[in-house]
């Protein structure tokens, strides 16, 4: 979905830059009368001494008490779209299916959420994990990577846990997808518990 709405903003965007490049080019070099053909009534920009926006244009709403609301209003609604545009690009994706190697050339789907389900068990059933979730992240099913938030129980080590879930969790599900490689990158936590008495 956000890969469609890029390409549909970059479309109009380049579009809309191309139409007023386009139509300041013709009025500032003064090609319609070098040309020896006539712009139509609607043009913005008739010639070199032309403007882009000249006094009637700036003032001809100004009395108006719809036109300061409509602006700002069109103003903020832009800005809002512009910064949830910005902010989808930041955000990782969820990865809905890895391509696996079947061995037989045509490979097979596996959903994201299962591998994910699977790699998160796999963790939990490790000594000193408390619990785990597990994200798979990407732009391509055939390059996944994978996001893994742990909780640590308070006796845990984290370089020991950490050290038996890269190489039993994380390569069991390299292996069994069929994958070269699976980046990985992990946030690790530890769980709170009471004080304890000492007598």
């Amino acid at each position: 979905m956000l890969r469609t709405v890029n390409r549909v903003l970059l479309a109009l965007a380049g579009l809309g830059l191309f139409a007023l490049g386009g139509a300041v080019l013709i009025g500032s070099i003064d090609l319609s009368r070098h040309w020896g053909f006539d712009l139509p009534g609607w043009w913005p920009f008739r010639g070199p001494d032309d403007v882009v926006l000249g006094d009637e244009g700036r003032t001809r709403f100004r009395d108006d008490g719809w036109w300061w609301p409509t602006v700002f209003a069109v103003l903020t609604v832009l800005l809002v779209l512009m910064l949830w545009w910005f902010l989808a690009q930041l955000r990782r994706h969820r990865l809905g299916e890895v391509l696996v190697d079947s061995g037989d050339g045509a490979g097979a789907l596996l959903r994201g959420r299962a591998l994910e389900g699977v790699m998160a068990a796999e963790a939990e059933s490790l000594d000193g994990v408390s619990r785990a979730n597990v994200l798979l992240t990407g732009r391509r099913r055939t390059a996944p990577e994978a996001r893994v938030a742990l909780l640590l129980e308070p006796h845990a080590a984290p370089a020991d846990a950490l050290a038996r879930l890269t190489g039993e969790a994380l390569t069991h599900a390299r292996e069994s997808a069929g994958l070269d490689q699976l980046p990985a990158e992990f946030h690790l936590r530890a769980a709170r518990h009471p004080a304890e008495r000492v007598l």
